[in-house]
């Protein structure tokens, strides 16, 4: 007669039987479930600078049908946001600013939407982000295209001071009439221009990416020209890192040369964006003079090098980068403090760097 295994022992068997059952399922788990491959691409033909998407899906297909999609949803918003040129079949921003003056235009919701958020930007950062300021960057976006990206000028291809002045009183966003039951936009001042530069960018960015998301992207980094927006995390549960650009020119006096001052990580749906003086310029008599327009002195903002803002949307971090850069550095600093999940790395003329109280960089 054999005798029954003690308490004891009956336990310890079912946990290890337990324990191979776990190891079974997990085994078949992973059988099923495709390993995820890293992928990357790049685009030159988006908001008029380059586009990287690094990221990870379970086959080739699937990456490639994802970023398909991904570039379509930018291309349009690209279009949508171009206030130089009309697109066939397309009520973009600069179909809006050749009628607006003259009648109501009915616009998208992406473009309404834009509008209205570019209103609250105005109000957050005291008028430094100002979409309606287009009667004034024109001066300047035509003295750049004069002068050619980071060329060489002479003094006669800077806006007259006495036309950014006339300029200046056809700036206001009250003029600027959005009829959301309608769907309308209309200009109250008719010489009012919009110029959504400060913001359009990150705003599709955002949009684009919670396209992706939805389509079920679960891991990538979009880099639209400085605008960084992380998708999800990698497979393995690690945050994806980006880097805030060194703004100063090195020994060879050449600026931004793919280095970083610092690294930040990115929480999912987290977005870094940096805006400053080392890439869109002309330079006369020495002096650089950058495309970010303080609109009080409607000339180029002389505060600091370069500003990087980390928040939890692409759309508000490109406002407030433009916003902060147009700023004296003390201001940006209590408006920082004021916002909920927003944080700024501030880097000055002197090549040195300061921060808001939770930045995380490193």
């Amino acid at each position: 007669m054999s005798k029954l295994a003690s308490p004891k022992k009956r336990r310890a068997a079912l946990c290890v039987l337990a324990a191979a059952l776990v190891i079974a399922l997990l085994v078949r788990g992973a059988r099923r479930t495709p390993a995820m491959e890293k992928y990357s691409v790049t685009w030159w033909d988006v908001f008029d600078t380059v586009t990287v998407v690094t990221g990870y899906a379970s086959s080739e297909a699937e990456w490639n049908e994802q970023m398909e999609a991904l570039h379509a949803d930018l291309l349009h918003y690209h279009q949508l946001y171009d206030i130089y040129t009309e697109y066939d079949g397309v009520t973009n921003m600069a179909a809006v600013n050749a009628r607006a003056a003259g009648e109501a235009v009915p616009v998208g919701s992406e473009i309404m939407d834009l509008l209205r958020f570019g209103k609250e930007m105005y109000q957050t950062t005291g008028g430094a982000c100002n979409v309606a300021a287009g009667a004034v960057l024109r001066y300047w976006h035509d003295a750049r295209d004069a002068a050619g990206n980071q060329g060489e000028a002479s003094a006669d291809v800077l806006p007259d001071e006495a036309d950014l002045r006339a300029a200046a009183a056809h700036c206001d966003p009250a003029d600027l009439i959005l009829d959301e039951q309608a769907g309308t936009v209309r200009f109250a001042d008719p010489e009012l221009r919009l110029d959504v530069g400060s913001m359009g960018k990150g705003y599709a960015v955002e949009q684009c990416a919670l396209g992706a998301e939805a389509r079920g992207l679960t891991s990538a980094l979009l880099n639209v020209g400085g605008n960084v927006r992380a998708i999800g995390t990698k497979p393995d549960g690690s945050r994806w890192t980006a880097g805030v650009d060194n703004p100063w020119p090195g020994q060879d006096g050449q600026y931004a040369t793919a280095s970083y001052v610092q690294a930040v990580e990115l929480q999912p749906g987290q977005s870094l964006v940096i805006s400053g003086d080392y890439q869109r310029y002309f330079t006369v008599d020495g002096v650089r003079y950058h495309h970010l327009i303080d609109l009080t002195t409607r000339q180029p903002a002389r505060y600091m090098s370069s500003v990087a803002v980390l928040c939890s949307s692409s759309a508000e971090g490109d406002a407030l980068s433009t916003g902060l850069f147009c700023l004296p550095v003390e201001q940006g600093q209590a408006l920082v403090e004021r916002l909920d999940g927003v944080e700024a790395l501030w880097m000055l003329p002197d090549e040195t760097l300061t921060a808001s109280s939770g930045w995380t960089g490193e």
